[in-house]
């Protein structure tokens, strides 16, 4: 039974809206006694906006909870467990999220425009004013935004708007199903010198989008640890969360610990937010991704820090490493669905040592019952970090020695 709206050691009063074959979905309808960890949620459109789910829960609740996951999951699907718990990384709870796709919806029953996250388990948009897990300067662009997109000509044929932080500039990219008019140009354009943000269109697919005002319009974030500047754009893969993500590198690189001399993969690689810190260190790195044109970014923040990386491309869910020689170390960073075909094709002189950085602990621990129980090594330290504060989200880090 999932209970949502209730906390561990709470005692409920619940309904069931949906029931499969080995558990039940419920809601909550009444508390009867608290956990000390539930609060009041700061937001007033919580309960209504998809966006967030456990804002009742104070962080420490939240965090114990996605680190029982994490080690429910190593014993249940992995059989095994981490010699080490490593501290949970916090992070800040609010103004944290730095990439969000808002969708947009013109609903002249309800006054106009809306703008924001879907309502919960809803196709509707919730009708919101802010976003406290949005950056302030952002929120604050959620009632600016409606008015906009609902005086647009082509405001029903404007789906989503996403949305874009770097340590220079926000950029919104809008998403239009047919052409501009030059009075729709015009007003975007003055929403952008106005709101002091930089204008992105989006006709078609991700790779479609480019610059509308200003002309020249760039992100870029820095990881002032390692030295390193990456450049991105608005719709390439970055981590939501660029604060805690500053923590996730660092503590991934001294885990990993690369000496000058070693050959290290970086595998899911993206745009070089784990290869570039790690090549400071001295050590060879190959950065291996699936995406041509987050292999060129990579390369050219490489070589715009001053760094020789080398990146290739690979379909990493049939990966073939053998051509590039032994590794001493790998560095994983897999989506979702994990890096299982990955751990199985390790040969028996493969790294010594493996860090796995994972979105879904649940695939992690798959692919950790493969490494420990096949392959020779020991899981010698994990931990859960708080990438995504409020959400049902677990980020983890976990050590891998042979």
């Amino acid at each position: 039974m999932f209970v949502e709206g209730a906390l561990a050691g709470e005692r409920v009063s619940y309904q069931v809206f949906k029931r499969k074959k080995a558990y039940d979905e419920a809601r909550v309808s009444r508390v009867h006694e608290e956990s000390p960890g539930r609060r009041a949620p700061p937001c007033p459109h919580f309960g209504v906006c998809g966006g967030c789910v456990l804002q009742h829960a104070d962080v420490r609740t939240q965090m114990a909870a996605r680190q029982r996951e994490l080690e429910d999951n190593f014993e249940r699907i992995g059989k095994l467990r981490a010699e080490v718990m490593l501290p949970i990384v916090y992070g800040e709870e609010w103004g944290y999220r730095r990439r969000a796709r808002l969708s947009a919806r013109y609903v002249p029953k309800k006054g106009g425009a809306l703008v924001g996250f879907r309502e919960r388990r809803s196709t509707y948009i919730a009708d919101m004013r802010e976003c406290l897990v949005l950056p302030p300067r952002v929120s604050a662009l959620i009632a600016p935004l409606k008015e906009l997109v609902g005086k647009l000509s082509i405001r029903a044929r404007l789906p989503q708007v996403e949305v874009a932080v770097g340590d220079n500039a926000v950029i919104l990219v809008f998403r239009h199903l047919d052409p501009l008019t030059a009075e729709d140009a015009s007003a975007l354009k003055i929403f952008s010198e106005t709101q002091g943000v930089h204008v992105w269109l989006q006709p078609r697919g991700p790779d479609s989008a480019h610059p509308l005002h200003p002309a020249q319009s760039t992100l870029h974030y820095e990881l002032p640890e390692f030295g390193v500047r990456l450049q991105f754009g608005p719709t390439e893969f970055t981590q939501v969360n660029h604060g805690v993500n500053r923590v996730l590198v660092s503590r991934a690189v001294r885990l990993l610990d690369p000496r000058p001399g070693e050959r290290i993969g970086d595998l899911f690689c993206g745009l070089g937010n784990f290869s570039l810190p790690i090549a400071t260190r001295g050590a060879q790195v190959i950065g291996f991704e699936g995406s041509r044109d987050l292999v060129e970014r990579a390369r050219a923040n490489a070589a715009a820090n001053g760094l020789v990386v080398q990146f290739e491309v690979m379909n990493l869910f049939e990966p073939n490493l053998a051509p590039y020689g032994r590794f001493d170390k790998l560095l994983l960073d897999p989506p979702r669905e994990g890096a299982v075909e990955i751990v199985k094709s390790l040969p028996e002189d493969g790294p010594r040592r493996i860090i796995y950085v994972s979105c879904d602990s649940a695939t992690l621990a798959r692919d950790a019952a493969v490494l420990v129980h096949t392959k020779g090594f020991r899981l010698t330290a994990a931990g859960v970090v708080n990438m995504f504060p409020h959400t049902a989200h677990v980020e983890s880090i976990a050590l891998f020695d042979r």
